[in-house]
This record gives structure tokens, C-alpha cells and sequence, in this order.
């Protein structure tokens, strides 16, 4: 059988919520199961059984039992891996072959460095003709991720691995461990691995967005992702003609960050997308190597009803001498899909004075205080980071009024991605500084604003670049990019994509007066099967399971007037070999994520406290495959990305330590896809 019949075979199981490695099992992963290459996990300490072909960025150090770097472990399988920068570096290239072998149904093995598909990489090459059959490169991280292959089409035929270093870059180096073939290749113990790599991804168009969206283990789905390439922070969020519109900062080349589009979506209820074309090119797009694009920006409908956008133009000063790095211009749309520049561009040419750490994001509001439309737009000095403030009666012709609120450096001293709104008789400020989001809230007089609270948009490692608009209904909806500069772990490259937006929240003023989040209504909409009502309910220190979802809502209603215990966990994406935990700790009223032994994903803890739980503590979950936000009802969130590496890494359980935790409600309920 033809190598992508059978992938769509294994992709099928996917679409119709079963695991993909057992189907791969049903059709005998060791009904043609040969040994693998000599040496498969370099557990000899040394390159036996390994060949150089070429160069040297694979010699006897090569092959380490360093078990960490600076960004945590490197999750090698026993005790030795290749560690492709150990010998010489970066800059050596190379290439290191193994012993021949017979191709079995299945193979796996784990990688980690440079994502440069066309120069580091992983191949499983034909012996006889030297023809390459599958190839896979790292996903930008050191830390090392397990790759399955489905090489039934070529079981018995002699093959080889070949590890390919042709890159002289920063990062330019490839980590290698634990070929296993047949049965071995699929899973540790009773634990199936989820089916990683960029060979199991079918072609973009090749089917309806539900199903191509459903293959993939990694991707959530009913969080927006692009389908290939990067995102990052939500742009031109805006309700128009009764349509909800999303775009994203976009490369569409990469699963990395390079030169900015506008990616494009749109739903008739902030919970269903639906792709549109790319709204914005770079202003250079014939040349990869030209980082300039279109940033960050914003979007209104203007007086004659177009859908405008408003947005950073970044030019690349070092290919284009004597231009200004950043500006800001628009585009406009009657049909809300196709846009053309103004003629006008840039609408504002250069930023003012004492600005030297950068110039963008523009966000736009019309402002009753004096009926014109209004600019915030982030900036800073060397020192502190501060939002200046246009003015403007046709956003076209803008004026500089002043500095409309500057920090003391706690914060960084460049703040990006200002947003800037009323809520009530208060006004809402915030940004993002220092990979995290921070919000005031305060008074403003037209000209200046003046915070009365602050604190952190999002208590979780996963948000920056939140993006605020106001629907048709006056409500106050924000979407937030699940990412931020500080994290590292994008095990979706693997597959070809990186980043996803927040599910749509609604902001209010919480009652101690920060800024708070919740699920936009909507979302109940995703419900794809019957709610499971499981409480009332006594938890005590046994561990009581709720159930086992990859894609759900979970809602908690703890009686903390009766509650006894110390402490009580929710243990989430859970198997034998990981878990999240999120624990409660009435004492204190903290609340505590720790991902220290979750997947692929960022390890750590972060920690909230939670405002008004003395009677009643109530949390609503959202758990989409590899993505997790909590909502308590106080405002806080949190935002995580968690990557499972095991299809049984679905299991919800319970436990409550020193006492009992006391449950009103308990309620799971399965969710379907956004794409469907």
C-alpha cells in the first residue's frame, strides 16, 4: 500500500475520535518487525555501528550523557544520545549514517535542535537506489521529541538513517536517540505514544478543514491555529456586518516567526472559525530572507462602512538603508476580504521623540469624551516603556497629543501591544512587557490617563499580545495569543505549525477593581455530547477519577464552608507517565498550576491568588488536546500549553489531602471542534 493510503488510514482514526497508534496496531505493527540499526540509542557510549560520511559535526563526543542544557532536561531515552553541537559547535556540518537494516511497518525515534527542513535533518533512505523515503527535521529545541513513521510500504527493503547537519547557523545542529522499530516503536509499557511528525500531516486542501484539523494529536480544536506556518499576537479583532474577525500576526512559510502577514477568520459567533485569504503581505515577499512585514494593528469600521485596518509597517533598515523601521499605515475592505493599501501611507510617518526603544501596535478607538478617533500605540525609551496617544477625525490625518501613560521600568522599557477602553466609568489599559501582560485600571480626562490598580492579565505561562474589541451586544471580548517570547517549546513544529489564540472571553471590572476574564457565553455551543453531571461529591485522599477527555469543558463548584481539606488537586492530561496539576489551597486562597511533569511542554509553576472563595470556589476548564485555560469566578485565568506525549494522557482525577473537599457541582462536557 502506498505510503499516504495508509497514512490516511492511520489520520481517519483521528477524525473519528479514535487513537491513531492502535489503528496502526490493527494492521499488525509486528507482522513484518525486523531488527533495527546497530546501536539505536548510542547506549555504547560511543558511534558504534554509526558511520561519517562527511564533515565534522559528528565525532566521539558527539555521543554524551548530559542529561540537561539551560532550558531544562534533554528527555533522552537510557543514558547516552547524539548531541549534534557536543563535537564542534554550530558552525561544523556533516553527516552520520547507520548500519543498514530492513524497514519494518513502523519506526519511531527521537530528535531534538535546528528547524531547517532543507539542512538539518533526520532520513530514512533506500539502500538500493539511495532514494530518500522520509526525512524530518528538529522542532528549535534542544530537548528531544518522538517521531513515529509509517514504513509498511517499504518493510523487508534494506534502508539506512541518515542524520544530515548542512547548516552553519546559530542553532545549526541536530540531537538524536532511541531508533525502535515494529511494536517498540509505538508507545513505553502500556503507554501509546501520540504520532508526531511533518510525513503524518496531510496536504493543506486536501480535505475539509474538520478533518485536516482532526489528524493531528497536538492541534486543538476548538482554539484558532493556522493550518501550516506561525501565529502569533491577535490583530484587528472586530465585530463587522454582524461577523466576528480574527487575524494574526502569520508566517506562512515557517512554524517560525519571519516575515509578517495577516492571517484572516472569520465566525458568526466568536467560537466557529472559518479561513479567509491572507489580508496583508509583506511589503517584500519575494525575499525570505526580509523580515519586514506588516506588525501588529487594529481595525474599525469607517464612515463610509469599509472595514479598516490600522497596523505597524516594519521595514528591515538593514536591507533598506535611510527608511524608518516603523510606521504605521491602513488598508480598507467593502467585502471585508480583500484589502488595498492607502494611498496616504504611512498614516504616520515617524514616531515622536523618546522612543527609541520601537514604535507599533496602533490600536484605535473612538473616543466620546471629544468625539474624535484615538490611537494608542506602544513604545519606550532605554528606561521605561510607555503608550503614546493620537488623535485623529478621518484615520487618515492623525495628531500627536502626548504621552498617554508611561511606567518606572518594573515592566520593561518597550510595551507592545497597548489596548486601551471603558468599561463603566473606569478605563482599562494594558499591554504587553517583559513576555508578560499587564493591565491598569484607572481614570483618563482625554489626554492623560491615571491607574487606580494593576496586576497581570494572565496568571499562566502561555499569554501575551491580548487583543481587546467591543461586539455588536457592548460587550467587552478579547482574544489573547497562547505563547509569549519567553517560551520555547513548540512541539507543533514537528508537525508544521506553531501558536493558537485564546478561546473568546469577555473582560469585566472584578470586585477589588483589576481587570478579570471569562468564557464568552458562546462557547457552550461546542458542546458535542451530553453533559456528564457528577457531583455533589466528597473527595477525600484517594484519588477519584472523573473521566478521560482530550477536548472538554469542565466546570467545579467547591463548598469551601465545608471543605476541611489542606489542600485538594485536579489532575489533568494525566496518565501513568505525566500530569497537570492544579491545586487549592484554602488557607491562603491559592491557587497553583505546576507542569513540572506535563509532556513536552514548558515546565514550572505559577500561582494566583483567588478573591472571594471564602463560601463558594467556582472554576470552568477548558482542556482541547494540548492547550488548557482556567477560569476562576473571581476573573483570574490561566493559560497553558501542555503537549501530552501519550494518547492516554486524557485522564481528570480528584484528590483532596489533609481533610475532605466538598463538591456542590461537578459537571464535564465533552467539546467538538471549532472547524466542524
Amino acid at each position: 500500500m502506498h505510503p499516504s493510503l495508509y497514512l490516511s488510514q492511520i489520520l481517519l482514526s483521528y477524525v473519528l475520535g479514535a487513537a491513531a497508534v492502535p489503528a496502526l496496531q490493527s494492521r499488525g505493527c509486528g507482522g513484518r518487525e525486523y531488527p533495527g540499526p546497530v546501536n539505536p540509542g548510542f547506549e555504547s557510549g560511543t558511534l558504534d555501528g554509526w558511520t561519517i560520511v562527511s564533515g565534522d559535526a559528528f565525532g566521539s563526543s558527539s555521543v554524551t550523557n548530559t542529561s540537561s542544557f539551560w532550558g531544562g532536561p534533554f528527555s533522552q531515552d537510557g543514558k547516552f544520545f547524539l548531541w549534534g553541537y557536543a563535537q564542534n559547535g554550530d558552525t561544523a556540518v556533516g553527516q552520520l549514517k547507520s548500519s543498514s537494516f530492513q524497514a519494518s511497518n513502523v519506526l519511531s525515534f527521537l530528535i531534538g535542535g535546528g528547524y531547517d527542513p532543507d539542512n538539518v535533518y533526520v532520513a530514512l533512505v533506500r539502500d538500493s537506489d539511495g532514494h530518500t523515503l522520509l526525512k524530518q527535521t528538529p522542532q528549535n529545541d534542544e530537548a528531544l521529541i518522538r517521531i513515529t513513521w509509517d514504513t509498511s510500504a517499504w518493510a523487508g527493503q534494506a534502508v539506512h538513517l541518515l542524520v544530515v547537519d548542512n547548516s552553519t547557523a546559530a542553532f545549526g545542529h541536530i540531537n538524536f536517540d532511541d531508533v525502535r522499530t515494529g511494536c517498540a516503536a509505538l508507545g513505553d509499557n502500556h503507554l501509546t505514544f501520540n504520532v508526531l511528525g511533518q510525513a503524518n500531516q496531510p496536504a493543506a486542501g486536501s480535505a475539509e478543514a474538520c478533518s485536516l484539523y482532526a489528524a493531528d494529536p497536538l492541534r486543538p480544536q476548538f482554539h484558532y491555529t493556522p493550518y501550516q506556518g506561525w501565529i502569533n499576537d491577535p490583530s484587528g479583532l472586530i465585530q463587522w456586518n454582524g461577523k466576528h474577525h480574527l487575524f494574526s500576526q502569520y508566517n506562512p512559510a515557517a512554524p517560525l516567526w519571519g516575515p509578517m502577514h495577516w492571517s484572516h477568520a472569520q465566525s458568526t459567533d466568536a467560537v466557529h472559525w472559518r479561513e479567509l485569504p491572507v489580508a496583508l503581505q509583506p511589503p517584500y515577499p519575494n525575499n525570505p530572507q526580509d523580515t519586514s512585514g506588516r506588525y501588529t494593528g487594529s481595525a474599525v469600521r469607517d464612515s463610509t462602512g469599509d472595514l479598516r485596518l490600522i497596523f505597524t509597517d516594519f521595514t528591515n533598515t538593514a536591507l533598506h538603508p535611510g527608511a524608518v523601521q516603523e510606521v504605521v499605515s491602513t488598508a480598507a475592505s467593502s467585502q471585508g476580504t480583500t484589502f488595498t493599501l492607502d494611498s496616504n501611507n504611512p498614516v504616520i510617518a515617524k514616531p515622536p521623540a523618546n522612543s527609541e526603544s520601537g514604535f507599533r501596535d496602533p490600536k484605535v478607538f473612538w473616543d466620546t469624551i471629544d468625539n474624535v478617533w484615538k490611537l494608542v500605540i506602544g513604545s519606550g525609551d532605554s528606561v521605561t516603556g510607555k503608550v503614546h496617544l493620537y488623535r485623529s477625525t478621518d484615520l487618515v490625518d492623525w495628531t500627536y497629543v502626548g504621552v498617554l501613560f508611561s511606567g518606572d521600568g518594573s515592566t520593561g522599557n518597550m510595551w507592545e501591544c497597548p489596548n486601551f477602553f471603558p468599561v463603566g466609568d473606569k478605563w482599562v489599559l494594558f499591554y504587553g512587557g517583559r513576555s508578560l501582560g499587564w493591565y491598569h485600571v484607572g481614570t483618563y480626562n482625554g489626554t492623560v490617563f491615571v491607574s487606580e490598580s494593576s496586576g497581570i492579565v494572565d496568571a499562566g505561562p502561555d499569554s501575551y499580545a491580548m487583543q481587546w474589541y467591543k461586539d455588536e451586544a457592548g460587550r467587552n471580548l478579547a482574544i489573547t495569543w497562547m505563547g509569549n517570547w519567553d517560551t520555547d517549546k513548540w512541539p507543533s513544529r514537528i508537525n508544521g505549525w506553531a501558536g493558537q489564540q485564546s478561546i473568546t472571553r469577555e473582560l469585566f471590572i472584578r470586585s477589588n477593581g483589576g481587570l478579570g476574564s471569562k468564557p464568552v457565553s458562546e462557547v457552550a455551543s461546542l458542546a458535542s455530547g451530553k453533559a456528564q453531571n457528577l457531583g455533589p461529591k466528597t473527595i477525600k485522599s484517594q484519588a477519584t477519577s472523573l473521566g478521560s477527555e482530550q477536548a472538554a469543558r469542565l466546570q467545579l463548584q467547591v463548598d469551601m464552608k465545608s471543605t476541611t481539606a489542606s489542600s485538594f488537586s485536579l489532575s489533568l492530561f494525566s496518565s501513568a507517565a505525566e500530569s497537570v496539576l492544579l491545586t487549592y489551597f484554602p488557607g491562603n486562597h491559592t491557587l497553583i498550576l505546576d507542569t513540572t511533569n506535563a509532556g513536552y511542554g514548558q515546565a514550572g509553576t505559577w500561582w494566583a491568588i483567588i478573591d472571594g472563595a471564602s463560601e463558594t470556589l467556582d472554576l470552568d476548564l477548558f482542556i482541547d488536546r494540548s492547550s488548557l485555560e482556567i477560569f476562576a469566578a473571581d476573573g483570574t485565568v490561566f493559560t497553558a500549553t501542555v503537549w501530552p506525549r501519550y494518547q492516554e494522557s486524557r485522564g481528570i482525577e480528584l484528590q483532596a489531602n489533609s481533610g475532605s473537599a466538598v463538591f456542590k457541582g461537578i459537571t464535564l462536557t465533552p467539546l467538538g471542534s471549532s472547524w466542524c
